[in-house]
């Protein structure tokens, strides 16, 4: 993801799974990486993320072309795609690693996340008040190849059918 032509942006919003079966569908985003940021160790496993004991986010970094999608647009899917009402949770997968976060990358980012973090919150569209956490990114650590295209390759999984493919549903993209 080092392109001069395109640019990163890194979401929590809870399981990575989720994130990227609904960002690979969105035109303008060119690549993705399931991993983790915003924790206090190196080089996590996933079972220690998952366990809560290493403070990071599971994250989808996005690497995107910003002359087919803003990083605005791609914030307006951030909001759709999860419930930023919810702290350290979303539907049934619970603990501080499926926060709702954005990890911006320069001081644009911030400004663009801010601003889109107030819009949403005073739309009336969240019944609750948001508790997206807005961070500096640090280090990004990706996930071991399986966690990869997860959806994609496990459509038939248990999880993939009971939380990602109504989600896809609700968003009206495909499955």
């Amino acid at each position: 993801m080092s392109n001069p032509n395109t640019s990163i942006a890194t979401f929590g919003a809870g399981c990575y799974w989720c994130v990227e079966a609904v960002l690979v569908q969105v035109p303008g985003v060119l690549s993705m990486s399931a991993g983790f940021m915003g924790g206090h160790i190196d080089n996590p496993t996933y079972e220690a993320v998952c366990a809560g004991i290493t403070g990071h986010a599971e994250v989808l970094q996005v690497e995107f072309d910003p002359g087919i999608i803003s990083y605005r647009e791609l914030l307006g899917w951030f909001w759709k795609l999860h419930d930023p009402t919810t702290l350290n949770f979303q539907g049934g997968d619970v603990g501080t690693q499926y926060r709702s976060a954005i990890y911006f990358h320069d001081a644009q980012q911030e400004t663009e996340a801010t601003e889109s973090r107030k819009l949403a919150d005073a739309s009336g569209v969240f019944e609750n008040p948001i508790v997206t956490e807005i961070t500096a990114a640090s280090t990004f650590f990706r996930a071991k190849e399986d966690h990869q295209d997860y959806y994609r390759q496990n459509k038939d999984q248990g999880y993939c059918r009971m939380v990602i493919q109504p989600k896809l549903e609700k968003l009206g993209l495909e499955y």
